[in-house]
């Protein structure tokens, strides 16, 4: 599958824990594209797993979106963003700054995410997280058709997600 991102653009992963957002972020886009959920917690608390620091984290998130949607950039936001009201104010700025949005979205198997989560070497989430999360995202989905955005995409396997191909497309 090949994804085509324009320039500006604002780029959402959706997905539970576990799904590989934060893996296939790194491997087709540059690091300072990515604004990371976990990223922004640790910032602000020197831990990505504080929960008592997820306001914040959001906050200062929504902040350097808007800064780099204002200067025309490739934003990528890596969280969960399986509630619409998460990806909302999210597709808000977008088109605030005439920004187009596209989802990628990680439907995979629940069972892909659990072991993920398993593997992971550092920070686990507990497993009936991931299980309201995928719950969460199959409830949010029958509307995301309508939420304003440009472009999604479907990762439905793991194979769909590790062959991706991410075309940047030239505009201007």
């Amino acid at each position: 599958m090949t994804i085509e991102i324009p320039s500006p653009v604002l780029v959402l992963l959706v997905g539970p824990s576990g799904a590989g957002k934060s893996t296939f972020a790194r491997r087709h886009f540059r690091a300072s594209e990515v604004l990371s959920s976990d990223f922004c917690r640790a910032l602000v608390s020197d831990d990505e797993a504080d929960q008592s620091a997820t306001k914040d984290a959001f906050e200062l998130l929504h902040l350097i979106l808007a800064k780099r949607l204002q200067r025309g950039r490739v934003t990528v936001v890596d969280a969960t963003n399986v509630h619409a009201s998460a990806r909302r104010p999210l597709l808000e700025a977008a088109q605030l700054f005439g920004v187009p949005a596209v989802g990628i979205l990680f439907q995979l198997p629940e069972s892909v995410y659990q072991n993920r989560n398993q593997q992971r070497p550092h920070r686990k989430v507990q497993s009936d997280v991931i299980v309201a999360q995928v719950s969460s995202l199959k409830e949010s989905l029958a509307g995301i058709e309508n939420e304003g955005f440009a472009r999604l995409y479907r990762l439905t396997s793991v194979t769909d997600s590790d062959s991706v191909i991410v075309k940047r497309l030239v505009t201007g």
